[in-house]
């Protein structure tokens, strides 16, 4: 989903002003891609800054890096496959080690210590502009791990990775410190405006409550209204300056609330109305999933939530094998619109030095074959963006995400991420290859390898094996992005290899997953909210639970999120041999919440479980429904 290049707003071009003063005209206008302050937004193809951050550099360039530590006066590169490749003197503090090829590389002093190296890498050229409409992006959360020049740096590696769209990171406590009064400047804008200046797409999340509106921070705001109120600022705020929001960060675990499905459909309905409200042209996200639980995801389709987001996210670090699954079952509860992942990665561990907290070679090898892996089922599964989870270097226990490291220089990893940014450049699938070796894994795609649209097949194999296509491609290249010798016959390892199929040249293909059928509806003004005390929420069944006792009582609160008073009454939907007291008409204000008591009375005398329940609200300003389940389970 796109949005139309804006002339950049007057707190945009505040900020490029305060940008000139510390990185000078060509850091604020040249680096970030403008001609003028009041000049439409446009990409051009990219170039590396004059100081290289990071050691990154265009396969036109020679490779100048500063020495590493050591005593030892010469220097020798060391490519993928862990050759040396070139030797030298250090001179004047630097290696110039000359015009490399596409690849990575370590520039070592010696022998002996990881840190008598430095790491550096070579990309292609991008031969045109990133497409506006590209799935591919990557996860940068620049407003928490960088600031600065450095922000400019992260910016331009970015842009030479053939990245289209990045996602960021806001903290709604740090941004509204007391209800209703909004800090007039922070980090997080500073991000949006010189991310947005470069022209990526940014996509921004929140994961938290201030302690105003929640005295447990990473659960959702008690009162909705809050809700509505500040991210109907954010979107006013935020005008211009990013593509969509997803109003909270994996709601489904614990690290982040451990909420039901039913609690994040409703949410996700105030939320919306508030963004909505401040700009109606702003997409709004569905508020992502970070796992596969079935319980969860089906509370959340009962609630009806599929009008109220433009995307339906989710995040998913599982292996490739679980992908059609993971798909399928998420589909079926997307209400056909279109699917971003906001989160992926299939990890690999550190090991050895906690201060470096470095994969080994081997790993880092594994690492840079997962990204085209992850980028490419993600994409054939009918991804519409991926955001490759992440950019930085950032470990969580053992577990290394990041494809730079602390410095920006590169991992493998990184080079790899350049390759999908040029190749799968605008991909739509096409399908999956036809073959009786199970093993092999080949999926074709219509994109823009260069600017050029072709179909490109990218195919590895979980053993050596090889692939026949009926014409010899057009080009290939390895996972680093790497020319290799084009042929008919594919020679086939775990690193995925990319060809640029030859006219008429699709080898027999199963069809990509069809999208799930698009529900209609609209978003109404009246939202239901059910509100259980945090004990009692069971994450594993997505329900609440009751004393095993015959009555059990749900706080319910009704908002007015419209513009003009409303007038109706509920029906109470049960399961089987339940019954509860019949809900009172109800006049409700703009902007107002009213509570309401829901007590229910059963005659099970066994274990509750998956008991649903469905309130709806009949208003002349529209249909509220609130849908949830509940449980004796004390588990």
């Amino acid at each position: 989903m796109s949005v139309r290049a804006r002339k950049p707003s007057s707190r945009l071009n505040n900020r490029l002003k305060k940008l000139r003063l510390t990185l000078g005209i060509w850091g604020a206008l040249a680096v970030l891609g403008l001609r003028g302050e009041a000049a439409p937004l446009k990409r051009e193809i990219p170039r590396p800054l004059p100081a290289h951050p990071g050691n990154i550099f265009l396969a036109d360039e020679r490779v100048v890096v500063a020495e590493p530590p050591g005593e030892v006066d010469t220097w020798r590169v060391v490519d993928y496959d862990n050759d040396t490749i070139r030797t030298g003197p250090f001179k004047d503090g630097k290696a110039d080690v000359g015009v490399l090829p596409v690849g990575i590389y370590k520039i070592v002093r010696g022998v002996g210590h990881i840190t008598n190296r430095v790491y550096a890498a070579v990309v292609a050229p991008l031969k045109a502009p990133t497409p506006e409409t590209s799935p591919i992006g990557i996860d940068v959360g620049m407003a928490w791990f960088f600031s600065g020049q450095e922000m400019t740096n992260v910016i331009n590696i970015c842009q030479l990775a053939g990245m289209n769209r990045v996602r960021d990171r806001m903290s709604w406590p740090e941004i509204e410190g007391k209800r209703g009064e909004f800090a007039p400047h922070t980090r997080y804008d500073d991000a949006l405006q010189a991310q947005t200046a470069a022209g990526l797409k940014v996509l921004q999340v929140n994961h938290a409550s201030p302690a105003w509106a929640n005295p447990h921070p990473q659960h959702f705001a008690l009162d909705l209204r809050d809700v509505y109120n500040s991210y109907r600022e954010f979107a006013r705020r935020w005008h211009g300056l990013i593509e969509a929001i997803e109003p909270w960060n994996e709601a489904d675990i614990k690290e982040f609330g451990g909420h039901t499905g039913s609690e994040m459909a409703t949410y996700q309905k105030a939320a919306y109305l508030g963004l909505k409200a401040g700009d109606p042209n702003l997409p709004v996200c569905q508020n992502v999933f970070a796992i596969h639980r079935a319980s969860t995801l089906a509370d959340f389709n009962d609630n009806d939530a599929w009008p109220y987001f433009d995307t339906f996210n989710l995040h998913h670090y599982y292996p490739f094998s679980d992908y059609p699954k993971l798909y399928h079952d998420l589909r079926a509860v997307s209400g056909g619109k279109p699917m971003w992942v906001s989160e992926c990665n299939v990890y690999v561990y550190w090991k050895g030095d906690e201060k470096l907290k470095e994969p080994t070679d081997a790993d880092l090898r594994e690492q840079s074959e997962r990204v085209a892996k992850v980028y490419t089922m993600s994409l054939h599964e009918g991804t519409r963006a991926i955001f490759y989870f992440l950019l930085p270097d950032y470990s969580e226990r053992q577990i290394q995400y990041g494809i730079l490291h602390k410095d920006l220089t590169p991992r493998p990893a990184f080079v790899a991420a350049a390759a999908v940014g040029r190749l799968l450049a605008d991909a739509v699938p096409v399908g999956r290859t036809k073959t009786a070796d199970e093993l092999i894994h080949g999926y074709v795609f219509r994109a823009k390898p260069d600017g050029k649209e072709s179909d490109v097949l990218v195919i590895w194999s979980d053993s050596d094996d090889t692939f026949e296509l009926p014409k010899e491609p057009s080009a290939c290249f390895d996972h680093l992005g790497r020319a290799i010798k084009s042929s008919k016959i594919l020679h086939l390892t775990t690193a995925p290899t990319y060809a640029i199929l030859a006219k008429k040249s699709q080898p027999d293909l199963f069809p990509p997953p069809a999208p799930a059928k698009l529900l209609t509806g609209e978003a109404g003004p009246i939202v239901i909210q059910a509100l259980p005390k945090l004990e009692d929420i069971v994450l594993n069944e997505s329900a609440y639970r009751i004393p095993e006792a015959k009555t059990a009582t749900i706080p319910l609160f009704i908002y007015n999120f419209g513009s003009q008073s409303a007038h109706g009454k509920f029906v109470v939907a049960l399961p089987e041999k339940w019954k509860s007291q019949l809900l009172p008409e109800m006049d409700i204000a703009p902007g107002e919440r009213k509570e309401l008591t829901l007590r229910l009375t059963h005659q099970q005398k066994t274990l509750i479980k998956d008991a649903k329940v469905r309130v709806t609200g009949h208003f002349d300003t529209g249909t509220a429904v609130l849908a949830f389940r509940l449980t004796t389970s004390k588990d």
